[in-house]
């Protein structure tokens, strides 16, 4: 079999490209080559009949393809059996030598935990008003971890402290864009999520006000146009200035309008200087008014504002006309009225669409930013609308939106994120991106603007202007744009130059992962490999390197310990493109199971996923992939599902689940549960986009308020969330609203009484009807409060309960009761029995360490962390260890080579206390500013940072 493989590995001409997110199959030749030992086509080998499904399906589908927008015009031609089966010869896996890394398009520093300090520094001693800045410098840092909770609490601290409408406006929009509320079904644009932090009436409010941006909104949830049956004309004769009141009049045409001079000349300088001043106007009592294009109407308004000071009896176009006369007179009172009046009437796109232009024009700052709210609180939609991005996208229209005082780095920063996730080549993106770049003032923001244009540039292969933007990058400072400069000289035949770059990069710099990865690009054999595994030693996070060597070992007919290699970071970072390779690895084995359910996850995360670099939907390898398999029912399904779900199969799971999906595509339930799966896998934002299905869904009422409720609190809405579990269950008591109400009440330090109450609460989920997988996660959950509770009898009854119905990480919570009641030998039996039945088991290792001697733990963490070199607590397990052996320098690099990787709240925070107890005080000050960065209400970081600050008062940071 694997001289078969070998000789497949041969005869399939292999593709020519796998970069960016996914398997690139591309090679111009389209020949094939033979090895030693070949034994016949390629195409016999590996899966003949799954090939000949493959051509079958091409042909009768490469139309239909085509009309994907991701759909090349290199793909294969209908009716031309030779151009398929040439096609088809490239189907296989990708060279080694054709694998390129991502450049990472955010920014990226050199030393992390210094800039993490730097940035908490600025946030901490900056004047108030500037602090929505500091916290959008925040944004830019975080964007680039992998936590994407870190990067809405920074955007809301960024809308907490903004001062002027702009904004709040951009910032607002930016909070419910991170939500993807436009997924929701019956929601629109402008509905108000009830608090002022993203109220769309609140965000049109100018002033410094920090501590009422959670407080609810005055406004309903609905904003309708009050106008339409509250506004009404005024008659001419009953509003006017009447003959015997006026005292001046100005002629329009045949028209008298009667005013008082006094009122008129108190509406600007301009008409004070002119009807009180050396005019000839001061001394006349009627006025030609004829040439200034101002109507009867509009000056009759005019005059009637001059007494009332409103503008809310006019119509529209009368307050658009008095708009102008402001801006022509000078008259700022009357210009705010006119403003603040035609904003409240801009509530959706049709309205937007046509004011936006006035507002422009007129420099209407309220009435732009009115506007400019609707296009932005529709996006990602807007963004294909041609017609809203010619307000953006010219140099000429950023002009016309500053003039309005609506041009700011914060709005092209959110307009050019969400353009480039919808298509990083599009013109549109180069464009805003542009803009971005002459908005931006501050060094960060040249650093990020000019980098992500470098980025853009090098996708679209325009390889001149990318090294041109990467440079400016690194100009402006940001070091991580060598990368970036070396790529594009390698990309124009400079591989020598950029070896250089790369190996001064590593030699004047802390070494990092990155740069290895980068560095191995641009040399070959034993050399490429070397820097492989260091990179992977110093950042193991890194996809790139172990899908080199997958495909290195499966080049030379290593098939198990190509799976074996890939596997090692699927364990802990699925991604689609490792999963598709491991499809590839799986599809060359004729393992078309796996194959499928690698496919299906794929899916999942991405529904929109191509495989074959581009050029054929994933759903239809499923199609095809199917046929090889076996067919299962609904019920096999779900029997499937349980067995996978029990042995902590969780991509086993997510596929089960999407072929459920396929078979009942409205099924809110199973969109739940995939949602869940996806968070044990760290897949958050997929996970959301499922939550969002289930609640589209969902069937009634209670259901739906159920969802609403998990997508609050999964955002940092904990309160919102408890809100819409206690709405659902005044409708219907149901296990799921239960079981949200108590989790989100147990997400905090419990007192005696609230943990009895959770209890009740769970105790309630579990009376109400619910399938075994959610009975099992709510006996575990109960469990885990008795033994908060002290009640360790009844904690072994749930855990035993939730294992009687195949929750398998049930095991823990009764290995953790073992432990308490002093049965340190049964506790680790329990752990080795869930180790042995989870094929994702790092956490039970890490577990089990805790239930055995030294020695013993040493090997158990160390399994752990080789299996998820993410988990932190094996490293601060082996730090405390050595500072307890007065192994101070090894403890610190322990602790080091994580924080390198994953800069952890809590691995900072030990390394500051170790730093404190060496009386490196500089160095526990700089820990504790990055920590709290990442956390600014840790109370023991706090603490451990306000002894520092005392201690070296004396020598102050510059």
């Amino acid at each position: 079999m694997q001289n078969n493989i070998f000789t497949t590995m041969r005869s399939l001409k292999i593709m020519d490209g796998c970069k960016g997110n996914q398997v690139y199959a591309l090679n111009p030749s389209g020949n094939t080559t033979s090895s030693a030992g070949g034994g016949g086509s390629g195409l016999g080998i590996v899966g003949e009949k799954f090939l000949q499904h493959l051509q079958d399906h091409l042909r009768v589908n490469s139309i239909r393809s085509k009309s994907n927008r991701n759909f090349q015009d290199n793909n294969v031609q209908v009716g031309n059996p030779s151009v398929v089966a040439d096609a088809l010869s490239t189907y296989g896996l990708p060279q080694s030598d054709s694998l390129e890394p991502l450049i990472d398009p955010c920014l990226k520093s050199v030393d992390l935990i210094e800039t993490l300090a730097h940035v908490y520094r600025k946030i901490e001693n900056c004047p108030q008003f500037e602090k929505s800045g500091m916290y959008l410098e925040q944004c830019a840092i975080f964007r680039g971890l992998s936590d994407p909770k870190l990067f809405r609490r920074s955007l809301r601290s960024a809308r907490q402290h903004a001062v002027d409408v702009h904004s709040k406006m951009v910032l607002s929009a930016w909070l419910r864009f991170e939500r993807r509320e436009d997924e929701l079904i019956g929601t629109s644009s402008m509905d108000c999520c009830g608090r002022n932090i993203e109220c769309p009436k609140a965000s049109l409010v100018s002033g410094y006000n920090p501590e009422s941006v959670y407080d609810p909104c005055t406004c309903s949830r609905s904003l309708t146009d009050d106008s339409d049956t509250a506004e009404f004309s005024m008659g001419d004769d009953e509003c006017s200035t009447s003959e015997e009141d006026g005292d001046m009049s100005f002629c329009i045409g045949d028209d008298e309008v009667r005013c008082i001079r006094y009122n008129i000349a108190s509406l600007s300088r301009p008409f004070q200087a002119m009807l009180y001043g050396g005019f000839l106007e001061s001394r006349r009592e009627k006025i030609n008014f004829s040439q200034n294009e101002i109507s009867v109407k509009g000056m009759r308004a005019a005059e009637i504002y001059s007494r009332i000071k409103s503008v809310d009896s006019f119509d529209p176009d009368v307050v658009l006309e008095l708009l102008s006369i402001s801006n022509k007179f000078c008259c700022e009172e009357m210009k705010s009225a006119c403003d603040a009046y035609l904003a409240s009437m801009v509530y959706d796109m049709e309205k937007a669409m046509l004011f936006i232009e006035y507002g422009l024009d007129e420099a209407a700052h309220l009435l732009v930013a009115a506007c400019l709210q609707v296009f932005l609180r529709e996006l990602p939609s807007s963004i294909h609308n041609p017609n809203v991005m010619r307000f953006f996208c010219s140099a000429e229209a950023r002009e016309r939106l500053a003039l309005a005082g609506h041009a700011s780095f914060s709005l092209y920063y959110f307009l050019s994120q969400i353009a480039m996730e919808d298509d990083v080549k599009s013109n549109t993106t180069v464009m805003l991106l542009e803009r971005l770049g002459e908005c931006a003032s501050d060094g960060w923001q040249k650093q990020l603007a000019f980098h992500q244009l470098g980025c853009v540039m090098l996708e679209r292969k325009e390889y001149k202007d990318a090294q041109k933007w990467f440079e400016a990058a690194v100009e402006a400072g940001h070091v991580y744009s060598l990368v970036g400069v070396a790529r594009t000289k390698f990309k124009r035949s400079h591989m020598y130059s950029a070896y250089k770059m790369m190996n001064s990069l590593i030699s004047d710099y802390k070494p990092a992962g990155w740069m290895y990865q980068e560095r191995s690009l641009y040399c070959s054999g034993k050399e490429r490999i070397m820097d492989l595994d260091k990179a992977t030693e110093l950042d193991p996070t890194l996809s790139y390197p172990y899908k080199y060597r997958a495909v290195l070992m499966m080049e030379e007919n290593n098939i198990g310990a190509a799976i074996s290699e890939i596997n090692r970071i699927i364990g802990f970072k699925v991604s689609p493109d490792c999963l598709e390779l491991r499809a590839w690895f799986s599809i060359s084995m004729e393992d078309y199971e796996g194959a499928l359910t690698d496919t299906m996850a794929i899916l999942t995360l991405d529904p929109n996923y191509m495989m074959f670099g581009g050029k054929l939907h994933g759903d239809h390898l499923v199609e095809l992939l199917r046929h090889h398999v076996q067919q299962w029912s609904q019920a096999d399904c779900w029997m499937q599902l349980y067995d996978r779900w029990s042995c902590v199969d969780d991509i086993g799971s997510l596929a089960v689940v999407h072929h459920m999906l396929a078979n009942d595509p409205g099924k809110s339930l199973l969109r739940f549960r995939q949602s869940l799966l996806l968070l044990r896998l760290n897949c958050q934002k997929a996970a959301m986009r499922s939550l969002r299905l289930a609640r589209n869904h969902s069937t009634s009422e209670h259901e739906r308020l159920v969802y609403e409720g998990w997508i609050l609190y999964d955002t940092g809405h904990r309160e919102e969330a408890l809100a819409k579990a206690e709405e659902s269950i005044s409708i219907q008591r149901s296990f799921e609203a239960f079981f949200l109400k108590a989790y989100a009440l147990a997400d905090s330090n419990l007192d005696t009484e609230s943990s009895l109450y959770v209890i009740q609460l769970l105790e309630e989920a579990l009376r109400c009807p619910s399938d075994g997988l959610r009975k099992g996660q709510a006996l575990n959950n109960l469990g885990s409060v008795y033994v908060d509770c002290d009640k360790l009898d009844l904690a072994a009854d749930c855990y035993t309960n939730a294992l009687n119905i195949k929750h398998t990480r049930a095991h823990q919570g009764l290995a953790r009761v073992y432990h308490l009641k002093n049965q340190r030998k049964t506790a680790y039996d329990e752990m080795t029995k869930l180790i042995e039945k989870a094929r994702n088991n790092a956490s039970a290792y890490e577990k089990r360490s805790e239930y055995c001697d030294r020695d013993m733990a040493r090997s158990d963490l160390s399994m752990a962390t080789q299996l998820d070199p993410l988990r932190t607590y094996p490293y601060r397990y082996r730090a405390a260890v050595l500072m307890d052996d007065h192994k101070e320098a090894d403890a610190i690099s322990e602790l080091t080579k994580a924080i390198a990787f994953k800069p952890d709240l809590q691995l900072l925070h030990l390394r500051a206390a170790f730093h404190d107890s060496m009386g490196d005080y500089p160095s526990t000050r700089q820990d504790c500013e990055a920590a709290l960065c990442l956390d600014p209400s840790h109370t023991d970081t706090l603490e451990l940072y306000k002894r520092a600050r005392e201690r070296t008062d004396e020598q102050p940071r510059e």
